[in-house]
């Protein structure tokens, strides 16, 4: 939870402390970003109007930062086109204060679920970054052009090297990516273009 008013803080960490949920209550969006939030499983639940970075500024921090996690705005200013901005951007619920316990219960529940269900497919994601970052520029290049349907000795041709040379890079490649075939590098080479 990240709202800079304490009575905020005390108050709704206290209600979801009561389900049985932990709660981390940050003052500030930098001070969120500054606790590793990445590697935290929960939902964050968002106030808009803080000092420094807004909430909205926060989401869109999260997003480019690869923080996956549930957004739940929770704000008593807001208004339909803040609430479209940050449901576009990703956000799972838009609540304005003050709400119903329930509801923001019932929030919580779902943004918790989703990122249950979420997380091994990011973690698949993530594995398949590093794999891919792991490639040697060349490497990426001829990964590149395999996916794109080209043969061996056309590659060759394209960058000026032998054609035992390509497969050589082919091999490394698929070796790297962990791929057993070309439809499964293919498979992969479209997740990451989907992510980027």
């Amino acid at each position: 939870m990240i709202d800079d008013d304490v009575s905020v803080r005390d108050g709704l960490g206290a209600l979801i402390e009561s389900i049985g949920l932990s709660v981390q209550a940050f003052t500030s969006a930098t001070e969120f970003l500054n606790s590793n939030p990445g590697a935290l499983a929960g939902c964050v639940v968002l106030d808009v109007n803080m000092p420094g970075m807004n909430g909205l500024e926060l989401q869109r921090e999260m997003n480019v930062s690869g923080i996956r996690m549930p957004v739940i705005f929770l704000t008593g200013c807001g208004d339909i086109p803040m609430t479209v901005k940050a449901l576009k951007a990703g956000a799972v619920h838009f609540l304005t204060k003050p709400v119903r316990e329930d509801d923001l219960m019932d929030a919580i529940r779902q943004a918790l679920e989703a990122d249950r269900k979420s997380r091994p497919e990011r973690a698949e994601m993530e594995q398949l970054r590093q794999r891919f970052d792991s490639l040697a520029p060349r490497e990426r290049q001829v990964m590149g052009l395999v996916v794109s349907g080209r043969l061996n000795k056309q590659i060759a041709f394209e960058l000026g090297i032998s054609e035992r040379t390509i497969k050589l890079y082919r091999g490394q490649v698929m070796r790297k990516m962990g791929a057993p075939s070309l439809a499964d590098l293919v498979k992969q080479a479209e997740k990451l273009d989907h992510v980027r």
